[in-house]
């Protein structure tokens, strides 16, 4: 009996092929599910990240915009303050040049000032030897007010009381404080009644108060105080003059000076204004101050006067006053105004007035 032919492509054998492939498809749906279930777990956690660094990209682009436009800013005042340095180096070496020229002056004003108080000295002992081969006279003699002085220092060298009206002008700015700038600085922050106290002020307190003793009984007066304005002692008295003769206005305008605070700038424009004021005008005009004015009409815009610009606003309020009126000047000298007693000495020169600088102690 012959052998069977063996078929490999028997029914048999395409079942179990059949099988093997779906098994195979089988694990791979199952496989493929679970790798994309793991893919859909690792993606969504990346998007999440991707979300949050997207996030950050943006406010990152939103700071750096933002440093952007302070860089912008920080380099426009960049430039502002190079351009303010250079102008205040250029200001520096203006102030170098001046207070070099102002150096100078002062040296050449301590002579002059030297001189002429050897020369008020000897006229005082001139008037002492005077008075005291005189006929003595009674406590009041023709004198309107009695003055407490302290023996012969109740008299003001060549200073000219004549005349019909007899206008006094007070400095009562915040440099009547002291004589030097720090000390002026230091009492300008104190009390008004410890302003009022200082030495230099309370001199020229007393002044108005011998001036009041020497006025004639004929002829009439008016006293004015000025700062950055210019008013008279006695309220409602703008413009008006008083009577020498009135003993009672005479005390009022005293007790009244001893009140008024020195403050604010020196103007000495609008006190030369007050004096065009007066109608009629003025014959004998007496300026009590210590220095040079710091502004004129207005405040200035700036807080620092320089020498030459007090100096322009002196000669812009001279050229305020009346012509052929005497002016008769009382100065009291501060530190660091040079050009001050040689202006005030001319002033007095070219009116026909007297220039006076009393001590410390006078009257």
């Amino acid at each position: 009996m012959g052998r069977k032919k063996l078929n490999v492509f028997s029914l048999s054998f395409l079942d179990i092929i059949t099988c093997g492939l779906g098994a195979i498809i089988l694990l791979f749906v199952l496989v493929n599910a679970k790798s994309a279930a793991r893919r859909d777990t690792v993606t969504s956690d990346l998007r999440a990240e991707t979300n949050r660094i997207e996030i950050q990209v943006l406010e990152g682009k939103k700071d750096l915009i933002r440093i952007r436009n302070v860089l912008e800013e920080t380099r426009a005042e960049l430039e502002k303050t190079q351009g303010l340095a250079r102008r205040l180096i250029e200001t520096i070496k203006e102030k170098e040049i001046e207070l070099a020229a102002s150096d100078k002056d002062t040296l050449a004003t301590k002579t002059h000032v030297n001189r002429l108080k050897a020369d008020l000295k000897s006229l005082e002992e001139d008037v002492k030897r005077l008075r005291a081969g005189a006929k003595a006279q009674d406590a009041l003699g023709t004198k309107l007010r009695p003055f407490p002085g302290h023996g012969d220092r109740q008299y003001l060298t060549d200073l000219k009381m004549g005349g019909r009206r007899i206008m006094i002008l007070v400095d009562s700015s915040a440099s009547m404080l002291a004589d030097t700038v720090v000390g002026i600085i230091r009492r300008r922050n104190l009390a008004a009644k410890e302003k009022i106290k200082s030495a230099k002020w309370q001199q020229a307190v007393k002044t108005i108060d011998w001036l009041t003793t020497q006025l004639p009984a004929t002829s009439k007066f008016q006293v004015y105080t000025f700062n950055e304005t210019a008013g008279p002692l006695i309220a409602d008295s703008a413009g008006i003059w008083l009577n020498a003769a009135d003993v009672d206005k005479l005390n009022q305008t005293v007790a009244r000076m001893r009140k008024v605070v020195p403050q604010k700038g020196t103007s000495l424009l609008n006190a030369f204004k007050a004096v065009v004021e007066m109608k009629p005008a003025p014959d004998n005009l007496f300026l009590l101050t210590d220095s040079l004015p710091t502004m004129g009409a207005k405040k200035p815009w700036g807080k620092r006067v320089s020498g030459k610009k007090r100096l322009s606003l002196y000669h812009d309020a001279i050229r305020q006053l009346p012509s052929r009126i005497p002016v008769n000047i009382i100065l009291y000298p501060m530190e660091g105004d040079p050009f001050a007693a040689g202006a005030f000495w001319k002033l007095a020169k070219d009116t026909r007035g007297s220039f006076f600088s009393p001590s410390r102690d006078w009257p």
